[in-house]
């Protein structure tokens, strides 16, 4: 194996095993000694390649943000080509049938980024406030303007708000963890269904979109 193609492959089996591990304990829990010996790699290779563990944190997203946001434009892209106009279950169904997607190609991380995502909305960590704005907004901010169009009773304020809601409730349920099972011995959720997860998820989202205005003063003000 020559120099270069050794070095792509133990920064990947870094990343690999950090991820892993960030999901597992999240970031703070995570200690460069779990890091080094899941990967099989002294600390010295890690603050090589990434300069520290903040470092090793932003690069694990870094590496994800250009497939992630292709595939869910991707999705976007294809449906404002069939409909000038679609409408707000049409533009949750792209973005929900992205995220299916996402968690089943290995490649673009899975499953495990999907709870990585998840994991980071519950506990942001301060490395990813530049990172994560620039490499995600066009995506954001794409299908917010979709739904602005689709939902003309409610202002643009309020679409951001039921944006947060969506991509949280999204984001959460597609990781697979069952809420349920804090609370029940024998719930009959099944979380880790990610057919059922859309099939469930999408009417509870648009009916959540489609609701009354909760602010309509803002849509007064926008007209």
């Amino acid at each position: 194996m020559g120099e270069s193609a050794k070095a792509v492959e133990t920064s990947t089996r870094i990343l690999d095993a950090a991820e892993l591990l960030f999901v597992e304990h999240g970031f703070d829990a995570t200690s460069m000694r779990l890091i080094t010996q899941a990967a099989g790699v002294n600390i010295a290779a890690v603050n090589y390649y990434f300069g520290s563990k903040d470092g090793l944190f932003k690069a694990v997203f870094e590496r994800r943000a250009e497939p992630f946001a292709r595939l869910f434009l991707g999705h976007l892209d294809q449906l404002e080509r069939q409909y000038a106009n679609p409408s707000a279950k049409q533009v949750v169904e792209a973005f929900v049938a992205a995220a299916i997607e996402l968690g089943q190609e290995a490649s673009l991380g899975g499953l495990i980024f999907v709870r990585l995502l998840a994991r980071t909305f519950v506990e942001p960590h301060p490395v990813l406030k530049e990172s994560m704005p620039r490499r995600y907004s066009e995506l954001t901010r794409r299908y917010i303007s979709a739904l602005v169009k689709s939902l003309p009773h409610l202002s643009e304020a309020e679409v951001h708000w039921r944006f947060h809601f969506l991509a949280n409730a999204m984001f959460n349920a597609f990781a697979g963890t069952n809420v349920l099972r804090l609370f029940m011995a024998h719930p009959i959720v099944n979380a880790r269904d990610p057919q059922m997860v859309a099939r469930m998820l999408v009417p509870f989202v648009v009916a959540g979109l489609d609701a009354q205005a909760a602010m309509p003063e803002l849509v007064d003000q926008n007209s």
